[in-house]
C-alpha cells in the first residue's frame, strides 16, 4: 500500500512540475516578436531565440497593424476593415497574462490603420475619417484629433521630441508632414466704439505664444503608402505602390529631393535600418511592371548609392517589416506564404523561416521593462 502511494505521489509530482514547465515555456518571452495573422484574427506572439510561436490571442475583426506599449506589457492592435469601414476599434491584449482586453472604443473615428507610441501615447490613424487622433492609456481617453483632408491616411511615425508626426495617403498621393509650431499672440484691446463704462478695464490676452499644428501635404507618387524617417530625422522616404518607385522628400525644406525606382510591385512598407545605411521595401505583388531585374519581394536598398543593392524572392507577396534594434536581423511577413523571413543584414540572404498563420501582416518588437 506504502509502495502504490509513494508511486502515486511522485506521478503527481512529476505531473505538476511537467504542468509547470509548460506553463514557463509557454510565458511572453522579452524581447518578443509579435504577428499579426491577419486572415485568422489573431495575434502570434514569437520567440526570436528560438524561431517559434508561443501563444495565439485573438487581435479582433480585420487586424492590419501592432505596436507594443514603452513597458512592453500591451500589444494595441488596429482592427481596419479598409476605406469606408464603420469598424471603430482598437484591440488591446495583455502580453504578460496572453489575453485580449476590452478593446478601445474609438467612437465616430472609423477603420483605424497606422500605429505609433510616443511620451506613452498611442497614436493612430482612421482612413474613413481623414483624421489621425492620439490616446491616453493613463486617463483611457482619446486626447486629441487633427484632420490631414487627405484620402486614406495610412500610416505614421511619430518623431520622438513628439513635434512632428509624418502621414503616407494612399489615395490621395501625398506625405503628410504635421508640425508643432509657436505662433506669437498679442495684447487684444477694444475694437474701436466700443463701449468705455467707468470701471476696470476689460480683461485681455497678454502677448506671448501659444502652440499649434501646421500640415504641409506633399505630393508623392501614386498610392504612397509604405513610409519612414531616416534615424537622423533629416529625410522621408515613401514607397508608391503604382509607380514602382520611392519618393525622397527633405524633412526640413518639405521638398522632393529624387524619385528611385525600385523592383517590387505593390510596395507596401519602407523600414530604415536603425544605423541609416539601408532602407527595405516590401511589395505584396513581385516585381514591379517597369523592371527588367528577376521578380522578388522585398528589396533592399543603399541610403548613400540611392539604389537597390538587393533583391529578394522569398516566396509571395509581403507586407510588414520589422529590424531588430540591433539592427542585425530583419523580419518579413511573407503575406503568401504564411510566414516570417528571417533576413541577416549583413550577408542580405534569408537565414530563417517562422511558420505563421494565414496572412501575416503587421509587426512589432515588444521588450518589458
Amino acid at each position: 500500500m506504502n509502495r502504490v502511494r509513494s508511486s502515486t505521489l511522485i506521478a503527481l509530482q512529476l505531473g505538476t512540475m511537467l504542468l509547470v514547465a509548460m506553463h514557463v515555456a509557454a510565458q511572453t518571452p522579452s524581447p518578443a516578436l509579435l504577428v499579426l495573422e491577419k486572415s485568422d484574427n489573431t495575434l502570434a506572439v514569437v520567440d526570436p531565440a528560438k524561431l517559434q510561436v508561443v501563444a495565439r490571442v485573438p487581435a479582433g475583426e480585420d487586424p492590419h497593424e501592432v505596436i507594443a506599449s514603452d513597458d512592453g506589457k500591451l500589444a494595441y492592435i488596429s482592427n481596419y476593415g479598409g476605406e469606408g469601414s464603420t469598424l471603430n476599434t482598437i484591440s488591446v491584449v495583455d502580453l504578460v497574462a496572453q489575453k485580449a482586453l476590452h478593446p478601445i472604443d474609438l467612437g465616430a473615428l472609423h477603420s483605424p490603420h497606422g500605429l505609433a507610441m510616443g511620451g506613452g501615447e498611442l497614436y493612430f490613424t482612421a482612413e474613413t475619417s481623414k483624421v489621425i487622433g492620439r490616446y491616453d492609456p493613463r486617463t483611457q481617453r482619446i486626447d486629441w484629433v487633427l484632420g490631414t483632408g487627405q484620402d486614406r491616411t495610412h500610416m505614421i511615425v511619430v518623431s520622438k521630441s513628439l513635434g512632428q508626426i509624418v502621414t503616407s495617403n494612399v489615395s490621395s498621393g501625398t506625405v503628410s508632414i504635421i508640425e508643432q509650431i509657436a505662433r506669437q499672440t498679442s495684447t487684444l484691446s477694444p475694437p474701436p466704439g466700443a463701449d468705455r463704462r467707468p470701471g476696470p478695464p476689460p480683461s485681455s490676452v497678454g502677448a506671448g505664444s501659444r502652440k499649434s499644428w501646421v500640415v504641409t501635404n506633399v505630393p508623392a507618387g501614386k498610392g504612397s503608402e509604405g513610409i519612414d524617417v531616416s534615424p537622423d530625422g533629416k529625410e522621408i522616404w515613401v514607397a508608391n505602390a503604382q509607380d514602382g518607385t520611392i519618393t525622397i522628400i527633405d524633412a526640413a525644406s518639405k521638398n522632393v529631393t529624387q524619385t528611385v525606382p525600385i523592383s517590387v510591385k505593390g510596395a507596401n512598407r519602407l523600414k530604415f535600418t536603425p544605423d541609416g545605411k539601408q532602407a527595405l521595401v516590401s511589395g505584396l505583388g513581385g516585381r514591379s511592371a517597369s523592371s527588367t531585374s528577376p521578380g522578388g519581394d522585398l528589396a533592399i536598398l543603399s541610403v548613400a548609392l540611392r539604389k537597390e543593392v538587393k533583391l529578394l524572392d522569398l516566396g509571395g507577396g509581403s507586407a510588414g517589416i520589422l529590424v531588430a534594434p540591433d539592427g542585425g536581423r530583419a523580419y518579413v511577413a511573407v503575406s503568401a506564404s504564411g510566414n516570417i523571413a528571417v533576413v541577416d543584414l549583413k550577408t542580405l540572404q534569408v537565414i530563417h523561416q517562422i511558420s505563421a498563420g494565414n496572412r501575416p501582416d503587421g509587426l512589432a518588437w515588444a521588450v518589458r521593462k
